[in-house]
């Protein structure tokens, strides 16, 4: 038996990277997914693998920076699911927005929050309500080392990032006593199509950014989709407002080794 056995639950930006693997591994975990994403055809493959593999998922087109997109997804899970058990909040915008603060256009700052904080923000709000009505949940947003710390060049990305992280403990507190349960997962540097955007723009950075790492490799999607997976099971059921950091010890690297 899995560990989302007879669950249901929606992963948002699964056509690519994390959220791909995180809808991948909760259906191998048992679970119904629902996939959405913006991009139509990414999303309807990652849902033909899973089918492929024996698993249960189908797929929206949603941009959850439309709250009406947002609300009737959360309803889709319902409906096509049985039940509404988990959510992972991972799209996000803005990441193609690389540069000095001081050269970021209005429009891509605009962009970046827009999907980012406010998109996660009417993710968290519709899925809160639904869980009320169903008796609870968990719900797991991806974050980043970047809003809690910051990262060179992307100013739009690690303000929206540090905004999950108020909303999350802001929820997490709010709710805790109603069996919602909120966290968030911060990655460390993911093999991802948005980090080889990171490294085109600059190049140099690849390095640093492994050397960033005390296990000095960066991640695979399919390690967060584990990550998420706990957080979302019962096996979590004592923890809330947490933010699990999986970094590959990027808050623990030392320049003396």
């Amino acid at each position: 038996m899995g560990d989302l056995e007879a669950k249901s639950g929606l992963v948002t930006g699964a056509a690519n990277g994390i959220g791909r693997a995180v809808a991948k591994r909760a259906a191998e975990q048992g679970s119904f997914v629902l996939v959405c994403d913006i991009d139509d055809a990414g999303g309807k493959s990652c849902v033909q693998e899973i089918r492929d593999a024996g698993g249960r998922a189908d797929f929206l087109h949603v941009d959850i920076a439309v709250e009406d997109d947002v609300a009737q997804m959360v309803a889709a899970t319902c409906e096509l699911g049985g039940s509404f058990d988990w959510a992972c909040n991972n799209a996000v915008g803005g990441t193609r927005a690389f540069g000095p603060l001081h050269e970021v256009r209005e429009e891509d700052w605009r962009s970046g929050l827009e999907v980012t904080l406010t998109g996660t923000f009417f993710c968290i709000k519709q899925e809160i309500i639904r869980m009320l009505e169903t008796g609870g949940g968990s719900i797991v947003n991806i974050s980043s080392p970047a809003g809690l710390q910051g990262e060179a060049f992307l100013a739009a990305y690690s303000a929206a990032k540090g905004g999950v992280e108020g909303l999350t403990k802001t929820a997490a507190a709010e709710y805790a006593q109603r069996g919602i349960r909120i966290n968030t997962i911060c990655p460390g540097g993911i093999a991802t199509e948005a980090i080889a955007r990171y490294f085109d723009f600059y190049p140099e950075a690849k390095e640093k950014t492994i050397g960033t790492h005390a296990m000095r490799r960066l991640g695979q999607p399919e390690e967060i989709a584990d990550a998420v997976v706990f957080l979302a099971s019962d096996r979590s059921s004592f923890v809330t407002g947490h933010a699990l950091w999986v970094d590959g010890g990027v808050s623990v690297n030392s320049h003396m080794l």
